[in-house]
């Protein structure tokens, strides 16, 4: 086991089971589901994230001297770069044109989510610095003789604690939708200006003029049909873009037994015919949209569905965020606005790690800059808009 400090030690663990719930929720904290061990168990109880999908669990824990849990970390040996959001196939490229083996890596991370939030898991109290981690991390690929460790989609905190700990720092974007304090959607379309304001109405009217019946489902009233469908909206969906069916069926009957109320599913039927569905995370702050689907063609369904509705929802239970998932410039017009995303990444190759370390500090500006030239595109009112 290496030794993350004098007075804590770091074991690796194969599976979360090994790992007791409450010990590593104590860690987690509830504010982000997609770090919970419900989450987590979900994914390695229905196959989804194990050796077959190159997502082999190696979960960290740091364990004082009488062997009290206090820090722990969702980790896994990746035997690829795919399901993680955060792409470095160039990285990979590089590193084996000089003969050296760039997989497998250490990838800490929520599978399959490109969600931000907490990565280095610390127990209220128990005032872990990041560089313990991150030197238990090194030392953990250093023992097993990988050629790194990723963590991604973490908070800033963590992003600013393992670049001064010496890693590499990288910047990505994506688009939230931000509550002030919005009594319902038509107080948030009176922040929008006069024209953007007109396409939003004519495009949840259209998408509720469309015949479809629309339902915001959670907890037990998702039932195993629903499931059914959702798979088939969700296969669909990776068909149409030639990804990879990661999640199992069997991850949605236990994301849904697991997290209860946590889970958000929006429905759309035609005449009792269920033909979309958009599923979410709620988090003490944020809604988390993740995976859509959808079978036929309805105007504005997918805004209505993965967007409007996730922003009244938020309304309605009083959540400060909505995080629409990766990508999509399109969000702008409908009140999502750039927003940061934050990883590190620590590189054993000295060569690689030069290589990396010039191509981030030239990214960053990149991302920054178009970050400022898209927020110029937002649809809030500006001086003297209407």
């Amino acid at each position: 086991m290496p030794k993350a400090s004098a007075t804590l030690t770091m074991s690796l663990h194969p599976s979360i089971r090994e790992i007791d719930a409450a010990d590593w929720d104590a860690c987690a904290g509830d504010g982000n589901p997609f770090v919970t061990h419900a989450f987590l168990s979900a994914l390695e109880d229905s196959g989804s994230a194990n050796a077959r999908t190159g997502w082999l669990p190696q979960h960290a824990v740091l364990r004082t001297e009488d062997g009290t849990i206090v820090g722990a970390a969702p980790m896994y040996a990746k035997s690829h770069s795919y399901g993680e959001y955060v792409f470095d196939h160039g990285w990979a490229n590089a590193l084996e044109r000089v003969g050296v083996s760039y997989y497998p890596k250490l990838q800490v991370a929520s599978p399959f989510s490109p969600v931000p939030g907490p990565r280095l898991l610390c127990r209220p109290g128990s005032g872990i610095p990041i560089g313990v981690f991150a030197n238990a991390l090194q030392q953990a690929c250093e023992t097993h003789k990988l050629s790194s460790v990723h963590v991604t989609f973490c908070g800033e905190q963590e992003w600013e604690g393992l670049g001064e700990a010496g890693w590499l720092r990288r910047i990505g974007m994506q688009f939230h939708w931000e509550n002030p304090g919005y009594g319902s959607f038509d107080d948030f379309l009176g922040d929008l200006s006069s024209r953007k304001r007109k396409v939003l109405r004519r495009e949840r009217r259209d998408a509720n003029a469309a015949g479809l019946t629309f339902h915001a489902l959670s907890g037990s009233d998702i039932t195993e049909a629903h499931w059914d469908a959702f798979y088939g909206f969700y296969q669909s969906t990776v068909d149409r873009k030639w990804g990879s069916a990661y999640l199992t069926r069997d991850f949605f009957s236990l994301l849904g037994e697991r997290l209860g109320q946590r889970v958000v599913l929006m429905y759309a039927e035609n005449g009792g015919v269920p033909v979309a569905g958009a599923l979410n995370l709620a988090g003490s702050e944020a809604l988390y949209g993740r995976n859509w689907g959808c079978r036929g063609d309805w105007p504005f369904l997918h805004f209505e569905l993965c967007y409007y509705r996730a922003i009244d929802w938020a309304i309605a239970h009083g959540l400060k965020r909505v995080e629409a998932g990766a990508q999509g410039r399109h969000k702008i017009q409908r009140g999502y606005l750039p927003k940061p995303t934050y990883s590190a990444h620590w590189i054993a190759h000295s060569g690689l790690r030069r290589a990396v370390a010039n191509f981030l500090d030239e990214e960053r500006t990149g991302v920054i800059q178009e970050m400022e030239a898209l927020s110029e595109e937002s649809p809030f009112k500006k001086g003297n808009d209407d």
